[in-house]
């Protein structure tokens, strides 16, 4: 049995819809924290464990026909309690930080504002599947469409996956709801422009983490 840790670790989420920079402020907050003594855990959703990484296959894949709303958001909570149950929990207890690119409430804003699922349905699988595990801090990062659009053809060369290739407007109701979830849990979200420089942006995000 694992002895609660003297410092508790914490979980940190970064979210933020397509081209926003969140892999790259991820990397460099690992680096920043590291650099001060603290043990890390980067990972990702869907994914971060074996089994969560097949389901991430089935999920992003562009051949085939593709999954309806509900499946989808199913598949991401499955992926997600495999997650939580054999990675982020026991890295919490060991004390160190947990850093991960997307959790719940993406799940919240592609399969909910995006598809149009409801919102209470979502949280109800996180709590059969994940006991209902919030990060200490969600970080959402936004910025300009345009500046999104231009960073993606910088990294994908227009090969988009099955997600992140679906059009303006599903995009554009996906931004809404971060906002709306972000400003309905002032104490859980920091949201954060994602304009200008890496290392501009980088100051912020520790900005917002300073208190923990």
């Amino acid at each position: 049995m694992i002895a609660p840790p003297a410092q508790p670790g914490r979980f940190i989420a970064l979210e933020g819809g397509e081209g926003v920079g969140k892999s790259t402020q991820l990397k460099m907050l690992s680096a920043a924290l590291r650099a001060r003594g603290m043990a890390v855990v980067t990972t990702r959703e869907p994914g971060g464990t074996p089994g969560a990484e097949q389901i991430r296959a089935m999920l992003l894949d562009t051949a085939g026909d593709g999954w309806g709303p509900r499946a989808e958001a199913l598949l991401f909570a499955a992926a997600r309690a495999d997650h939580v149950d054999r990675l982020i929990r026991p890295a919490l207890l060991r004390g160190e930080w947990v850093l991960t690119d997307r959790f719940l409430d993406s799940s919240r804003a592609y399969q909910g504002g995006g598809s149009g699922l409801d919102d209470g349905d979502i949280l109800a699988l996180h709590a059969i599947g994940s006991a209902g595990l919030l990060p200490d801090r969600t970080v959402l990062l936004e910025c300009d469409p345009a500046q999104a659009a231009a960073r993606l053809a910088l990294r994908d060369h227009g090969q988009n996956d099955r997600i992140g290739g679906r059009d303006t407007a599903y995009h554009a109701r996906v931004a809404a709801a971060f906002r709306r979830f972000a400003n309905a849990d002032p104490q859980r979200f920091a949201i954060i422009d994602a304009g200008g420089t890496p290392d501009a942006v980088h100051a912020r995000v520790l900005s917002a983490l300073a208190d923990l």
